[in-house]
């Protein structure tokens, strides 16, 4: 695992420098290092991803998905999460049964190819618009439940232990979202009322890191769909009161799962490049080169169908449903773009198609299996190298309009803030007896903010008034001059400890109050 920390290290430092997306330099680390002697031993248990990766990186991605933009776009996720998910199944299907797969086969290949990654689409989606970046994220979360349980099936049918009609498997599916939603809701009901009780940062913190598994596993055991469970228990989470959690334990919470999503998401990449001389390994150049052609034209089958769907789907919706609110959300052909490129296969599907059985039933060898992983493996790679790196320039030109809301939304809520710490100063202050001087000096800071709130929407918003201009720059050098004497403390409390004349602990304590100070002034900070 060192090894595979440290690829991840160098590419994430590699990949801005060569302005190339950090998982695609991993991937390619990975591929090179698997075929060193001694150093590419490392394998991909399919369950490790499927039992660990998975329900952590969906839960994170969960609980940063906006379930009000994702139940205004839920049409059109659930076309891309379910409908897609079974056409680019078909399709997939009957490519591979031209190639030569028997027909259960080719259907197992095309469950494995049908979704896309959860862990490639977090790593673009922060540079999107918010409808967009919503549907993208939320798709990607879902549709693994679909073509999972849709994989389970075909799987179940090619080793010969299950027979099962097209009734079957819509009952297989429909229980599996069934489930999974009861079960996410279940847990999280528990999650709540446990988190009540716990008055220990490090308890809450340890419940969080459990929840995602005790969501998934639960599901999985009940054969219904994990994946959903996890999404709807994350989802679920979003919306309870912040005061259920205290600010230490939201802190430390967020600061353990955004650097453990990093690692599991370059893991992941580098893990993947890692597993390429696995599937090369023992074949013959000939069955190299009829596999590489294989999953060329699988790939092409696979991001056809997704632009194909992409930009029939919404004429049918626009024909179907004239509503003046429906009308209000078409966007253009250029528009519709980036969600119809963006889709990258990854990590799920690699795992899924080691997960296949090496034999069948009867205990002979599954005939197709390594067509199969030949041709997931190319298709992993077509997908993350020409559309990852072309998707910046689709984006662009998209051209497509901000979102002025999210800005709004952000400033309302700031002011509403305000406005309500102003209402309730005095009889807080009264309460605990807080001298008349500092409750002045408050105030006074309060109304410097919504002032300045309220003069930066003005800005905004086109409606600017004289004045405006010059104490917006006045806020900005006064917070940089803030921010400039924060250094000059950081060295004035480090000197005192190199002279002995402080502790470390209290070098450390008085760190992170400059931190948050720094924070304060410089505003959150998003990760792409």
């Amino acid at each position: 695992m060192v090894l595979v920390g440290v690829l991840v290290f160098v590419g994430g430092v590699l990949g801005p420098r060569l302005r190339v997306p950090a998982p695609l330099v991993q991937l390619a680390l990975g591929v090179v290092v698997g075929f060193v002697p001694g150093l590419g031993d490392v394998e991909l248990p399919p369950e490790v991803v499927l039992f660990l990766f998975l329900p952590a990186l969906l839960y994170w991605e969960s609980l940063n998905t906006s379930l009000r933009e994702a139940r205004a776009n839920m049409r059109v996720i659930t076309l891309q999460a379910v409908g897609l998910v079974l056409v680019t199944t078909a399709t997939v299907a009957v490519a591979a049964h031209w190639l030569g797969l028997s027909w259960p086969m080719a259907w197992v290949l095309g469950a494995v190819l049908a979704p896309t990654d959860a862990t490639a689409v977090a790593a673009v989606a922060g540079r999107l618009p918010r409808r967009v970046s919503t549907m993208l994220r939320a798709e990607s979360l879902i549709n693994d439940g679909t073509a999972l349980a849709l994989y389970a099936v075909a799987v179940g049918i090619a080793v010969g232990e299950l027979e099962i009609g097209p009734g079957g498997v819509a009952l297989r599916l429909l229980f599996s979202y069934a489930g999974g939603i009861a079960v996410g809701l279940a847990v999280a009901g528990l999650v709540v009322l446990v988190r009540r009780r716990l008055h220990d940062v490090r308890l809450e913190n340890v419940l969080g890191v459990l929840t995602p598994f005790l969501a998934y596993l639960p599901a999985e055991q009940l054969h219904a769909s994990g994946v959903v469970s996890v999404v709807v228990c994350g989802l679920a989470l979003t919306q309870v009161p912040a005061t259920l959690i205290r600010a230490h334990t939201r802190v430390q919470s967020r600061a353990f799962w955004g650097l453990t999503s990093y690692l599991l998401n370059g893991s992941l990449f580098v893990l993947v490049g890692l597993q390429l001389h696995v599937v090369v390994d023992g074949r013959t150049g000939a069955e190299l080169l009829s596999g590489t052609r294989a999953a060329l034209l699988v790939a092409l089958v696979v991001i056809l169908t997704r632009l194909a769907w992409g930009n029939t789907t919404p004429y049918v919706i626009r024909a179907l449903d004239r509503r003046p609110a429906q009308r209000l959300r078409r966007v253009g052909f250029r528009q519709r773009q980036p969600l119809a490129w963006a889709g990258f296969r990854g990590a799920v599907s690699l795992a899924a198609a080691l997960a296949i059985p090496a034999t069948d039933a009867e205990g002979e060898p599954l005939a197709g299996r390594d067509l199969v992983l030949l041709v997931t493996f190319g298709v992993i790679v077509v997908t993350l190298v020409v559309q990852g790196l072309s998707l910046p320039a689709v984006v662009r030109w998209a051209r497509l309009p901000d979102d002025p809301g999210e800005g709004q939304e952000h400033r309302l809520a700031q002011q509403e803030a305000a406005l309500a710490a102003l209402a309730a100063l005095e009889t807080r202050a009264a309460e605990l007896r807080v001298p008349d001087t500092v409750v002045a000096r408050l105030r006074a800071d309060f109304d410097d903010r919504l002032h300045s709130l309220e003069v930066a929407g003005h800005l905004l918003d086109g409606a600017e008034e004289d004045g405006d201009r010059d104490a917006v720059e006045a806020a900005a050098t006064e917070r940089r001059l803030r921010l400039a004497l924060l250094q000059d403390k950081r060295r004035a409390v480090s000197r005192l400890r190199r002279e002995h004349r402080i502790d470390d602990l209290v070098l450390v304590r008085i760190q992170s109050q400059l931190d948050a100070e720094e924070v304060r002034l410089s505003g959150v900070v998003e990760e792409d």
